[in-house]
């Protein structure tokens, strides 16, 4: 366990999409007969590697989320709870909210290094941070990454042979590449950077603040997790695809 470790889980999202009674983190994936909500693999992904303090950012409307995941005592770390505050005029963003959303528990994860992940995908194996882990020392910030078939749906990665972060392209609708970033792990230079560019020059879109961070000189690495396998939960096709891949897993 390394005190100075955090996890950081943007859960601000109203998920209308889904029209769900309920969070969407809190999505039911049964397996062998047992409920696990979606948002508690992130949460095992980072209490795997010794992380026992996690941060989630929420809305005003996440009460059930808070009422499954309580303290965070049974699931072998502690939790806290921060609420995002709306910015207005924030329009440019192709992830509108997530930059604000990392940078709301800025009070909690300043000095810190800051495992970040999502809490409505599955990300396999449960090794993932660990594959990133041997590079912490060197970089400021380190992508898991992940193949895909959906480049438009997630930012890309152009790195080149060493690793080492070109750019990332959010969203594009043509591209020739193959690999899209499914958790970060920054340290705390990349915090106080992306509270500079949130708070005081209004830079509110995570991909560019990533791109302007490489320009800046902060050293962005990236890992190909090996047998990666990232399922996002954003939209009902996507869960009725991922209860499809279990069925048949059975």
């Amino acid at each position: 366990m390394r005190e100075d470790w955090i996890g950081l889980v943007p859960a601000a999202g109203k998920g209308l999409r889904l029209n769900l009674p309920y969070p969407k983190e809190l999505y039911p994936v049964i397996r062998n007969n047992h409920y696990k909500p979606v948002a508690q693999f992130v949460i095992d992904q980072m209490v795997g590697v010794g992380i026992k303090h996690i941060v989630f950012v929420i809305n005003e409307t996440k009460h059930q989320l808070i009422g499954y995941f309580g303290s965070g005592s049974r699931f072998g770390c502690s939790f806290s709870y921060v609420v995002q505050e709306d910015i207005e005029n924030n329009q440019s963003s192709t992830s509108p909210g997530l930059g604000i959303a990392l940078d709301a528990a800025y009070h909690l994860t300043t000095g810190k290094t800051v495992f970040f992940g999502m809490p409505d995908t599955i990300i396999q194996p449960k090794n993932m941070y660990r594959q990133c882990m041997p590079y912490l020392a060197e970089y400021d910030l380190e992508l898991c990454l992940f193949p895909t078939e959906f480049p438009n749906k997630f930012g890309m990665v152009r790195r080149n042979e060493e690793g080492k972060v070109l750019e990332i392209i959010d969203k594009p609708q043509k591209t020739e590449l193959k690999y899209m970033w499914g958790s970060i792990v920054w340290k705390a230079r990349f915090t106080e950077y992306l509270h500079h560019k949130i708070t005081s020059e209004k830079v509110y879109d995570f991909a560019s603040i990533i791109n302007q961070a490489i320009r800046d000189g902060l050293s962005v690495h990236s890992t190909i997790i090996e047998d990666g396998d990232y399922i996002d939960l954003g939209t009902y096709t996507e869960i009725l695809e991922l209860d499809k891949r279990l069925r048949d897993n059975e």
